[in-house]
């Protein structure tokens, strides 16, 4: 054999007799590729190695693809089921206060946001004691402070759903709170012909919780649901 390394006759057997085995180890791959390339000599390019090489990264790629399409599927189905959850929680109250009281409470913890605020506009005066007396989750707001609001004044058509970061809440929907608030989702609701609209903030001290580069679906499909159980509460 001069020079040439012997392998043992037993590793030899088990190689022959499972060759999936190398290759299916990429690093023992990749030294039998390193090693070829150097009994070839700096002045031949071997263009089966670089093909390898190039096969070898986009299957790395693909794999980072799929790990993340799984990812995110797995994250849409927790959202799907956390909305789901609030749902069914949100329905369940048998009277208007108690229906205030679970939202705040019950709902804002299932979808795990610090402070939950329910804004209605309306023509009266706006001392709105009584309802502060009747929880702290609800306010009412002049004509058109929802629109200004959602838009923070800019001229911009006014979407159902509006994620933002922001550097403290409007102590006028918050309250105590309104300071430790880092992130807000802005629930546009519509109550039918001839009412006033309405708005469902979330807040979190998460800056993360909601940003512009999130889907909206489950929180507009949470939005309908509200605004048809509110619809109830007005009639």
């Amino acid at each position: 054999m001069g020079e040439t390394a012997v392998i043992a006759d037993d590793l030899r057997n088990r190689i022959i007799s499972h060759p999936d085995v190398i290759l299916e180890d990429l690093d023992l791959m990749r030294a039998l590729v390193a090693a070829n390339d150097k009994t070839l000599g700096d002045n031949v390019v071997d263009l089966r190695g670089i093909a390898m090489r190039r096969l070898e990264a986009r299957l790395d790629r693909l794999e980072d693809t799929h790990r993340s399409v799984i990812a995110a599927a797995y994250e849409n189905l927790a959202g799907t089921n956390q909305i789901h959850r609030a749902v069914l929680r949100m329905l369940d109250p048998v009277d208007f206060e108690t229906f205030l009281h679970d939202l705040g409470t019950d709902v804002a913890a299932i979808l795990r946001v610090d402070a939950l605020r329910l804004v209605l506009e309306t023509d009266l005066a706006e001392d709105d004691a009584d309802l502060r007396r009747l929880s702290d989750v609800l306010s009412l707001a002049r004509p058109g402070f929802i629109g200004e609001y959602v838009t923070q004044g800019r001229n911009v058509p006014q979407r159902r759903v509006t994620l933002r970061g922001c550097d403290g809440g409007a102590p006028r929907i918050y309250g105590a709170v309104a300071a430790d608030l880092r992130s807000e989702a802005c629930l546009a609701l519509d109550f039918g012909e001839g009412r006033l609209p309405g708005l469902l903030v979330l807040g979190s001290e998460d800056p993360h919780m909601f940003t512009q580069l999130q889907g909206t679906d489950l929180l507009g499909f949470f939005a309908g649901v509200f605004e048809r159980s509110m619809r109830r509460w007005l009639a």
